[in-house]
């Protein structure tokens, strides 16, 4: 009976120890207490040593909770005001008296701010953390980040493309400790441009907060870093770069081991699982490369067949486990002369341009669930592409277009105009290499993930600094093709660029009718490159007042409530479904012939259309046949047009 006793005894003490060196977590959602720091105070007056006076429910951010300011003529916009006769017009005078502001350069957020907050909570440690890696992760922050455990610093990061993550492990011990979080979203050092649609009140606007995931991380402190997974169809396998950690003083022995597994199609298919055993010296890292083969069931990813795997791969030692479980497609993304291949077959872009466009909630979604349906609208109308209008995707978005089988161009959160240019060592020069470096660190593993531009239309030494970025890019990862920046048809070209995303070569002549017969042949002659055409479309149409009642988040519709009053003074209220139906009517034969055109252009690699759905600034540029919530809207449609491509289309 003590035998047995004492059996159970050591039986639970070793399940005990391999759990505890099992990935744990704390969610960190919920209520925090929070402060605006107007003055610039908090750090000199220690406000991480004091409990913050106010509220705040992350994720989220400020405005969502009417955190700020209220809307005046004073207010400093981020955007650019491109046209400010609004000030000015004396029969717009009455809207703009407090209390009835109406702003029409773009949708009105319930409060602004521009500036510092404080975030702050406090969390009880586990014992069992001790010895741990603990990570503080904070996904999609607006925009610098400052953190403090109790009333040590722990350091700073500004990114707006991927999480912010602390390593706390030397700065917490078990019990209870106070997390502080400095958030600045004001453009200082580091100007991406004040029309990035990362950062502009154009779009999503320039919001103080944090709307992913907040989590502690509690990890083994030998661990998998990172895993990165190069697709080699020719000869059914696949090079897994693989970089493992030792935070420990001492050495590490261990196994290592990866295999693959399919998961989202009819047919399925299982690697077998290769093994390795690997050596660490204390305090140090090793980087790996295992060769991962797959059999003659080998599923390939597509905008048709996005099969999937899963990739595992599991550390092991006596009281070390570290596992990491990573999305991917076999697929091959390249460039024959003037085309696009997906595994060697060619393929035409069909694309849309996403502005960062979410009236809702101001900030982009960060769930699978709302990016499968801005997918799956988007794929309802012939699309395979979409463009990142100079900003990066949340991981959701990745993971949702991996599904739905999406071929993407994320951009550095960049528009260097209008202030910041590159190429002259402004700091928006490095800060580019350093976003896209964690963008593919973060996403490059997901098929979708095809294309990659710095951002768009800029200004300064272009040529110069562009060429070297995509031959940086072209010579690291040869995972997708690498385009300068996404530029109208005036930009100097960028002769190392593998595609060109361009305008120019685009639109209707407006000085004949509509006919099938011309093409595009002439006007990109000169390329020898895949020509994938800028902003097609931008056919605007009458606002659908009707929409107003949409808007009950953080953004109100002032402007269309502007637009209908202006209609009422000028007695022509009565007359607002006709012009919305008459001007949807127009912009649906505009796109069509359009598409057709590109269409029908022997070497035409692609467009990108302005857009869809409509975008929301640079004084209400209803572009789209949708509106801003990917929702269409009530236009009566003429028989037989065909918005956008048709499945005749496709082949």
């Amino acid at each position: 009976m003590i035998q047995k006793s004492r059996y159970i005894f050591l039986l639970m003490i070793v399940l005990f120890t391999l759990s505890s060196f099992k990935n744990d977590e704390i969610n960190l959602e919920g209520n925090w207490h929070f402060e605006i720091d107007r003055n610039d105070e908090g750090i000199t007056q220690k406000w991480y040593n004091r409990s913050l006076t106010d509220v705040i429910k992350l994720p989220g951010s400020m405005a969502e909770f009417l955190k700020g300011d209220d809307i005046t003529l004073k207010t400093k916009w981020t955007g650019s005001i491109y046209d400010s006769s609004f000030y000015f017009i004396p029969r717009l005078e009455k809207y703009r008296q407090p209390g009835n502001i109406h702003i029409p350069f773009w949708l009105t957020p319930a409060k602004h701010y521009v500036g510092a907050a404080w975030y702050q909570k406090e969390v009880n440690v586990p014992a069992n953390w001790k010895g741990r890696r603990i990570l503080l992760h904070l996904e999609r922050v607006h925009i610098e980040t400052r953190v403090w455990i109790n009333d040590k610093e722990v350091g700073l990061q500004n990114s707006l493309v991927a999480p912010h993550v602390y390593d706390l492990s030397t700065f917490l011990s078990p019990g209870k400790q106070r997390i502080s979080i400095r958030i600045d979203n004001r453009i200082t050092k580091i100007n991406m441009g004040p029309d990035s649609h990362s950062v502009t009140d154009h779009t999503q606007g320039n919001w103080n907060g944090i709307i992913g995931k907040i989590a502690l991380e509690s990890l083994s402190p030998v661990y998998i870093d990172d895993v990165q997974i190069y697709p080699d169809i020719k000869n059914r396998k696949a090079r897994v770069k693989i970089i493992l950690n030792n935070s420990t003083a001492n050495e590490f022995n261990g196994k290592l081991s990866l295999s693959a597994k399919s998961f989202n199609t009819p047919k399925s298919d299982q690697t077998k699982e290769i093994t390795n055993q690997v050596t660490i010296s204390g305090a140090d890292s090793k980087i790996i490369e295992i060769e991962l083969p797959f059999g003659k069931d080998m599923l390939t990813w597509d905008e048709f067949d996005p099969a999937l795997y899963h990739l595992a791969v599991k550390l092991n030692a006596k009281g070390i486990q570290s596992e990491k479980k990573v999305q991917f497609g076999i697929r091959e993304f390249k460039i024959k002369g003037n085309q696009f291949f997906i595994n060697d077959v060619p393929v035409f872009l069909r694309g849309t341009v996403h502005n960062c466009e979410f009236p809702l909630t101001g900030y982009p979604a960060t769930t699978v669930e709302a990016w499968d349906e801005i997918f799956k609208t988007i794929k309802s109308y012939g699309l395979n592409h979409v463009r990142f209008h100079s900003w990066c995707p949340p991981e959701a978005a990745f993971i949702a277009a991996d599904k739905a089988g999406i071929y993407l161009q994320p951009e550095g959160p960049s528009w260097p105009n209008h202030g910041p240019k590159i190429g002259l060592g402004q700091p928006i020069d490095q800060f580019l290499y350093d976003e896209t470096i964690r963008m593919t660190k973060a996403y490059g593993n997901y098929a979708s993930f095809t294309m990659l531009s710095a951002g768009n239309e800029p200004a300064g030494k272009q040529v110069e600094y562009l060429n070297a970025f995509v031959d940086f890019w072209k010579a690291k990862d040869s995972r997708r093709v690498y385009t300068g920046m996404s530029v109208g048809g005036s930009w100097p070209v960028v002769p190392n660029a593998e595609y060109q995303s361009r305008g120019g070569v685009r639109g209707l002549n407006w000085n004949k009718i509509p006919e099938t017969e011309s093409d595009f042949s002439t006007g990109i002659a000169a390329f020898k490159v895949p020509f994938v055409a800028h902003e097609i479309g931008q056919y605007c149409v009458f606002p659908n007042f009707e929409e107003i009642p949409k808007y009950k988040g953080v953004y109100r519709a002032k402007n269309f409530e502007m637009f209908k009053q202006d209609l009422q003074d000028h007695n022509m209220a009565d007359q607002a479904k006709d012009f919305l139906n008459a001007s949807g009517k127009l912009q649906a034969l505009c796109y069509k012939n359009e598409i057709e055109k590109i269409l029908r252009t022997p070497g035409y690699a692609g467009f990108q259309a302005l857009g869809l759905q409509d975008f929301p600034g640079q004084g209400t540029a209803l572009v789209g046949v949708l509106d801003a919530f990917f929702r269409k809207k009530d236009i009566r449609q003429q028989k037989n047009i065909n918005v956008f491509v048709t499945k005749q289309f496709l082949y």
